[in-house]
């Protein structure tokens, strides 16, 4: 069970849960709705140590293009709709290699700038990047793909934020 994501919309709280993020994405890419959830609270954490954070505030880069991801990000900031997300290729991390360079998540919030890298612990694994990158996928490719993405979902949302993703200064805030 996780807490959910408390943001405010013009002064208003307004909560998401892990499940609302599914039922705003759909059943295409969990693993990628968890990691988002998971960055999010953890960005919550930092950037609103004085209670909940302005949504329409948050400014998110990200080397990251998965369509769970996107939506998440959308449902809690908006900031899809508004431009105030961005997938960035040069944001990745290829010295960490294939399976780790593109989690990586610069958030913006009031001239505050926190980038979030996943650590090296297990939560996304080789396989599971290989299939994704595969050009033709067999039948049997497609069912793996799913096994991974429901483990991989598993193991996110079953650690805390600070468990899974690390926070670093930003070079610059935008």
């Amino acid at each position: 069970m996780t807490t959910a994501l408390s943001v405010l919309d013009q002064g208003k709280v307004l909560e998401f849960t892990f499940d609302d993020g599914l039922r705003y994405h759909g059943p295409q890419a969990p693993g990628g709705v968890a990691h988002a959830y998971k960055v999010i609270e953890r960005a919550l954490e930092v950037l609103g140590t004085d209670g909940p954070v302005e949504r329409r505030e948050l400014v998110v880069t990200t080397s990251h293009g998965g369509p769970g991801v996107r939506d998440t990000f959308e449902l809690v900031t908006r900031g899809v709709t508004e431009g105030r997300y961005t997938v960035d290729p040069a944001l990745a991390r290829p010295e960490r290699g294939t399976t780790l360079e593109i989690y990586v998540f610069q958030i913006d919030y009031r001239g505050k700038s926190i980038t979030l890298i996943i650590r090296d612990a297990g939560f996304v694994v080789d396989e599971f990047i290989a299939l994704v990158g595969k050009a033709e996928k067999s039948a049997a490719d497609l069912g793996r793909l799913e096994v991974l993405k429901l483990e991989m979902t598993e193991r996110v949302m079953a650690a805390p934020a600070d468990q899974i993703y690390d926070v670093v200064p930003s070079a610059v805030a935008q």
